[in-house]
């Protein structure tokens, strides 16, 4: 598998224990991994999907907290 391949992150929601997962390139991965901020390591992520890899809250717990 290449350094540009995509990847699936896992992600368990804290408020809901729901399972859920976001779609990323491994090269830009890494780089978040390192320091990257996340709205610059991954673009094309919406924010809902940025918050996800930030806070592990799932959509329907995002909009729940946040209203939106």
């Amino acid at each position: 598998m290449g350094n540009n391949s995509k990847m699936e992150i896992w992600l368990g929601c804290p408020m809901c224990r729901g399972e859920h997962t976001v779609e990323v390139e491994r090269a830009d991965f890494l780089q978040w991994k390192k320091g990257r901020l996340t709205q610059y390591a991954f673009p094309y992520l919406n924010s809902t999907e940025r918050e996800q890899l930030i806070s592990r809250l799932c959509p329907s717990c995002q909009k729940e907290i946040f209203g939106c």
